[in-house]
């Protein structure tokens, strides 16, 4: 199976479960991976034979910024959930949510959650 890649998208949202992530938002980071059949795009150079990644941002985006999740966990199922359900192209997609502002006092780059879910 082949895959495409989306690293570090930059989205602002409000999950969290401390009443001011809820209020003031904050930024997250997804990396994405999406598993599809490449084989006619990459000898036909045509984007109807493969699943655009613009087309996959917009998708994420929307799902991402919908609603507000107390937990990064369902945040992240929810953008799977959508992509999947988006292309029926992709048989597979990993998700890693990324949270560089979590509200722990330590030094640390994010805190994440990383999943995988396939089409059933």
């Amino acid at each position: 199976m082949d895959k495409i890649t989306i690293k570090n998208l930059k989205l602002f949202a409000y999950h969290g479960v401390n009443p001011e992530e809820k209020e003031n938002g904050q930024n997250f980071f997804i990396d994405l991976d999406y598993y599809l059949n490449l084989q006619n795009a990459c000898r036909s150079d045509n984007l109807d034979d493969t699943v655009s990644y613009a087309a996959v941002v917009k998708t994420v985006r929307k799902a991402f910024v919908a609603e507000s999740y107390d937990l990064i966990e369902k945040a992240a199922q929810t953008v799977a959930d959508a992509v999947l359900d988006a292309f029926e192209q992709i048989s597979r997609v990993d998700v890693t949510l990324k949270k560089p502002e979590a509200p722990v006092k330590a030094e640390f780059d994010y805190m994440a959650v990383s999943i995988s879910r396939e089409r059933e």
